[in-house]
């Protein structure tokens, strides 16, 4: 066997070590596989890139969401205090001795005993007008005016009897 016909049998990257060692010109990279590799490259920094810029922007939202839930329940908090704070007036409004002192100060009386009228018509109960009790401080006094704003009140006059049978 010859030398030529060794190097036939040799594989391809066998031929080109043996042609190197011999002194052959050096072997040039072939231009296709340097081209073929830069679009990989740009493809792998292109997904790199934008994965950390959606990182970043996904960071940004949470935080925004984050100060949103933090004003969020400093206001239900103000809220939730300011709800307080009107019950307590309703609570001192609507207690008995409150609503007693309010319905004097609008000269109101206590009622005397009930009347009922039933379904059929018939009335239960002795009708009686409601008659003033001597309040433990005197109203005040309205200003002194000129001349009366509007009509004087009528004197009440007698309530009629309840008609038996109706």
């Amino acid at each position: 066997m010859t030398k030529a016909g060794k190097v036939a049998t040799l594989t391809r990257g066998q031929a080109a070590r043996l042609g190197r060692a011999l002194g052959g010109r050096p072997a040039r990279p072939r231009p296709g596989g340097q081209a073929a590799r830069m679009p990989f490259v740009l493809l792998v920094v292109a997904l790199l890139g934008g994965g950390l810029i959606s990182l970043l922007l996904l960071n940004s939202a949470l935080n925004e969401g984050s100060f949103q839930l933090t004003r969020l329940k400093k206001e239900t908090t103000a809220l939730t205090d300011e709800e307080q704070a009107l019950q307590r007036d309703v609570d001192a409004h609507s207690a008995p001795d409150a609503l007693q002192r309010r319905a004097q100060e609008l000269g109101l009386v206590p009622g005397g005993s009930p009347v009922f009228i039933g379904p059929d018509g018939k009335v239960a109960g002795a009708a009686a007008p409601a008659e003033a009790s001597p309040s433990p401080t005197p109203p005040p006094a309205p200003p002194a005016s000129p001349a009366p704003a509007g009509p004087t009140p009528a004197p009440p006059s007698q309530q009629p009897s309840p008609t038996p049978g109706r």
